[in-house]
């Protein structure tokens, strides 16, 4: 018989999950560090699959809905592999009223993908954000975590064509 309280086994031998079972243990297994553990799994492996979060929820004792809510609802995370390189565009109230949905038109038309997806090539992610917090700088773009601001149609499209040009 398997205790509740038994701490699971790391999903395979990877190495990395030792980085995440040091940050449960520093939270105490505690729910109270269910974001920073979702932080270590995503900085060690690039994005949370479903095995990391049933990982992660049953060594803190979450429900898995709440470790996958917790993923979706925040714009760091996500939940497949990203590309070699991401672009997050703001579309909070003062990127959207300064034509943010304009740099996402044209995002969408040059690289031919949605929010969440990620080129064919595996070059580009495309993300968006509810706000990154930096409306004195609207519209704003975060290339490859570095914010850009008052960004315009063709600057956005200029910064992708470093990416995707061989």
């Amino acid at each position: 018989m398997v205790s509740y309280l038994a701490k699971p086994a790391p999903p395979n031998q990877d190495k990395r999950w030792k980085l995440v079972d040091a940050t449960i243990r520093r939270q105490g297994a505690q729910p109270r560090g269910l974001i920073e553990t979702l932080h270590t799994v995503q900085e060690a492996f690039g994005f949370l699959d479903e095995q990391a979060l049933r990982y992660v929820a049953m060594s803190l004792r979450v429900p898995l809905s709440r470790a996958f809510g917790v993923a979706t609802f925040y714009h760091f995370f996500t939940l497949k592999p990203a590309g070699e390189h991401t672009c997050v565009i703001c579309m909070g109230t003062a990127c959207y009223i300064k034509g943010a949905p304009q740099l996402l038109d044209a995002v969408r038309k040059d690289l031919g993908i949605a929010p969440g997806e990620t080129t064919p090539d595996k070059k580009v992610s495309l993300l968006t954000a509810r706000c990154l917090g930096s409306c004195g700088l609207a519209p704003a773009v975060v290339y490859d975590q570095e914010v850009a601001g008052k960004v315009s149609t063709n600057a956005v499209r200029e910064h992708l064509k470093k990416w995707t040009v061989a």
